[in-house]
């Protein structure tokens, strides 16, 4: 892999030639909601086939890994093993279960997706500060409420350690987005004054899970977010692929900073079995492969090529990349873009 001067990097092989082990997170990019997106199945069998090894990693711990890995089962993902799904709430059950005696209780805030990690490493669920928890450890469920919420803000201000699984403030679903895990987190900030311990992405304990539970030597990321996926990528020191089928738009990225930057873009999971060639620069235009993108009054567009192409995307984010590091210009993306 090549990494041009304003980070993005390019391969003249496939990314599931480069690399041995995806981790993929999933909503957003492999599923929304409870349905696949489109192409996904096919995208990673093709990589599968190749020798990649697949890593289903998700911040969201509502649920365990093996409804997760069952879900994916339905929705056609190839070869799919319980052990190939890796939840922030494993992450976090091993956070707390390092921190703490064997067999301690801790407050439980989220579901069975929380809990069954949580005894798995031997520790005791209990609902209430009367129970004597040693620490409060949370993560998302719907039907966390106000009860839940307030018996970890009673116990944190006792100064009992507060563990989280994630922060993520949104989560997108099939109706739109909606209030994520940090978004109640955040609600036990207000009331505390409090910072946890956290275990998901943007933060390096779950890659570290992930790669501990699956193995792999050259690990690449792959996710639809900037502010959890490709900065937890960063923080991990491991390379990325943004795909454009959840959160994060094109134009979130051609806006990015240097530590939430992709080290690669996609339109979707098909861009793990593409070459991602290197990028030409003039002035005003950037090509590569097949494609040339321009920029005109800080309007950057494709001049040539499929503009949802790999290619394009590359030349699109390069220049405007290119243009902002050099001279400190923010350009916008042509309205077909964004489609």
């Amino acid at each position: 892999m090549t990494l041009s001067a304003t980070g993005l990097g390019s391969t003249t092989q496939s990314l599931s030639t480069v690399y041995d082990l995806a981790m993929l997170d999933l909503d957003g990019v492999v599923y929304v909601g409870q349905d696949a997106v489109p192409g996904a199945a096919k995208a990673l069998e093709i990589a599968r086939a190749g020798g990649m090894r697949l890593a289903y990693v998700t911040n969201n711990a509502s649920r365990t890994s093996h409804e997760v890995a069952d879900h994916l089962r339905e929705l056609a993902m190839p070869e799919v093993s319980d052990s190939d799904v890796v939840t922030s709430a494993q992450a976090v059950a091993h956070l707390v279960a390092d921190a703490v005696p064997a067999g301690s209780p801790v407050l439980l805030v989220g579901g069975e997706g929380l809990r069954s990690p949580l005894e798995e490493r031997g520790l005791r669920c209990v609902t209430s500060l009367d129970d004597g928890p040693v620490a409060v450890v949370q993560g998302f469920h719907p039907d966390v409420g106000w009860r839940q919420l307030s018996e970890a803000s009673f116990a944190i201000q006792t100064g009992v350690p507060w563990f989280v699984s994630n922060t993520d403030l949104t989560i997108p679903t099939a109706r739109g987005i909606a209030p994520g895990n940090g978004s109640l987190v955040q609600a036990i900030r207000n009331a505390t004054g409090a910072t946890p311990t956290v275990a998901g992405k943007p933060e390096k304990a779950l890659f570290d899970e992930t790669m501990e539970r699956v193995g792999g030597e050259r690990p690449l990321v792959v996710g639809d977010r900037l502010d959890t996926d490709i900065e937890g990528a960063v923080n991990a020191g491991t390379d990325s692929l943004a795909v454009l089928t959840g959160v994060s738009t094109l134009q979130e990225i051609i806006d990015a900073g240097p530590r939430s930057r992709p080290t690669y873009v996609s339109a979707d999971l098909a861009g793990l079995n593409e070459p991602h060639l290197t990028i030409e620069y003039d002035t005003d235009r950037a090509r590569c492969g097949a494609a040339t993108a321009l920029v005109r009054d800080d309007v950057v567009s494709v001049e040539a090529g499929d503009p949802h192409s790999t290619d394009a995307l590359r030349a699109v984010i390069g220049l405007a990349w290119s243009l902002r590091d050099r001279s400190d210009v923010s350009v916008t993306v042509d309205g077909t873009l964004k489609a």
